[in-house]
């Protein structure tokens, strides 16, 4: 006789984004506390210190206040890898394949905060998704720990050589642009495996897992849903204009692309173009860029990835819709359309709302920072973009910043990977209007 599955507690008090929200807080106080313990650092590292690596580690932003590779043990950074892998595939992504490994349905409540953290709209097909994320996860990181061992094992040796490789590679995966070197991966600038490799990682890693399984099952382009067209137009449209504008702008500049061989300005410009959507790693001084090369990255960084990803931002989609949503406005149409497909009202203003909490997100942060720290306006303003993207790239400022400015940078990581409609949602609810208001006439513009 088949033996019936176990079935979880039913979740109440809490709607789903509440409750994922709770689950990555905690995670973080955990992860601080491990890292806080003795085994985990050479030094011993204060509670800031440990909090906020810890955040940077679950929220996958790779911001730092100590040297990864020098202040922390191999225990402290196998605490910072795994804290890495469970923020970036998701909480309740591993506890679902473990408990459908023991034979324990999650219920409709553990479903629902499933959908959430992977950004689906159903509840269907969530056991499909769980599988196909950590089956990409599994083999794009051990791809990637191989390749780098090319790169580690002959410069570091075979013990240290083969953890850095291991390593880097799940930061790189998940976006995370954790380094063992202060000056990041700069040390490989014309390696090609760090020049191709590693992008390729964070790249595929940013797509989104909804996205990569739409490609391998349906493996025709007319067939792709409308969401992974968008992804895959709308990425590959940023990764060009982010390596021709970085090369164009930064080419002559002596403190980055300026002083180096034909290739290394070449592999450099392809790093830099690629890692602002989210993934954090450098191999150029980022403080040494021209300002408008910064805000170049910072325009990116606030775009990010793709949803149900390892990425940050408001997405690619999202970036996307309101640029359709702009030029139906300008030509009068009440639809938009792409791809032979309408995107709905609903959508529009999914987008919209995310957008405005995102903005007022990054503004609050840059003026709490500016409040009390008199460092340069474009550092600071870079590094808050930086956390809202969960990115990692910094102009130096952050090991400038003090415990009220690391706090506000803590907090904006926060909601940079858990979503800003987060705090929406706890307070919404779906319900009918039971008045219907006379329509009115307001004056925009």
């Amino acid at each position: 006789m088949k033996k019936p599955r176990t079935r979880l507690p039913r979740l109440v008090g809490l709607n789903p984004p509440a409750f994922l929200a709770l689950l990555y807080l905690g995670l973080v106080l955990l992860g601080a506390l491990l890292l806080w313990l003795p085994f985990s650092s050479i030094r011993q590292l204060t509670v800031m210190e440990s909090l906020f690596t810890s955040m940077s580690a679950v929220t996958v932003t790779g911001l730092v206040v100590i040297d990864t590779g020098a202040d922390l043990t191999v225990g402290g950074q196998i605490v910072v890898a795994a804290l890495i892998q469970l923020g970036g595939l998701g909480l309740m992504t591993f506890a679902a394949l473990v408990l459908s490994a023991l034979g324990i349905q999650i219920g409709i409540g553990g479903s629902a905060i499933l959908r959430e953290e992977v950004n689906q709209t159903s509840l269907t097909s969530l056991g499909r998704l769980v599988r196909i994320i950590f089956a990409v996860a599994i083999m794009a990181e051990a791809a990637g720990a191989l390749l780098l061992m090319i790169v580690f094992v002959p410069d570091l040796g075979w013990g240290e050589g083969t953890w850095a490789a291991i390593f880097h590679s799940i930061s790189a995966f998940n976006n995370a642009g954790f380094a063992f070197w202060p000056d990041s991966l700069s040390g490989w600038v014309g390696h090609p495996i760090v020049a191709i490799g590693v992008p390729a990682m964070f790249v595929l890693g940013g797509l989104g897992f909804v996205v990569l399984a739409d490609i391998v099952e349906k493996r025709s382009w007319r067939r792709l849903s409308l969401h992974t067209k968008l992804m895959l137009v709308g990425s590959l449209a940023l990764s060009v204009w982010g390596i021709i504008t970085f090369a164009a702008l930064e080419w002559t500049n002596p403190g980055t692309l300026g002083e180096m061989t034909l290739w290394d300005k070449i592999a450099a410009s392809i790093f830099q173009g690629l890692t602002p959507r989210t993934a954090g790693f450098n191999t150029v001084d980022i403080g040494a860029m021209h300002d408008s090369t910064s805000l170049m990255v910072i325009s990116l960084m606030l775009i990010g990835g793709g949803s149900t990803s390892t990425a940050g931002g408001i997405k690619v989609t999202t970036a996307i819709v309101l640029i359709l949503a702009t030029i139906a406005f300008f030509r009068r149409r009440k639809s938009l359309h792409a791809f032979g497909r309408s995107i709905g009202v609903e959508e529009v203003m999914k987008v919209m709302a995310l957008t405005t909490v995102s903005i007022f997100t990054v503004m609050v942060g840059i003026f709490l920072c500016t409040l009390t720290h008199d460092g340069d306006f474009l550092d600071l303003s870079f590094e808050v973009a930086s956390a809202f993207g969960t990115v990692g790239l910094s102009r130096g400022a952050t090991g400038l910043l003090g415990p009220f400015e690391q706090a506000v940078i803590m907090v904006i990581m926060f909601f940079g990977r858990v979503g800003p409609l987060t705090l929406g949602f706890f307070l919404a609810t779906r319900s009918k209007p039971r008045v219907a208001y006379p329509a009115g006439q307001v004056y925009l513009g």
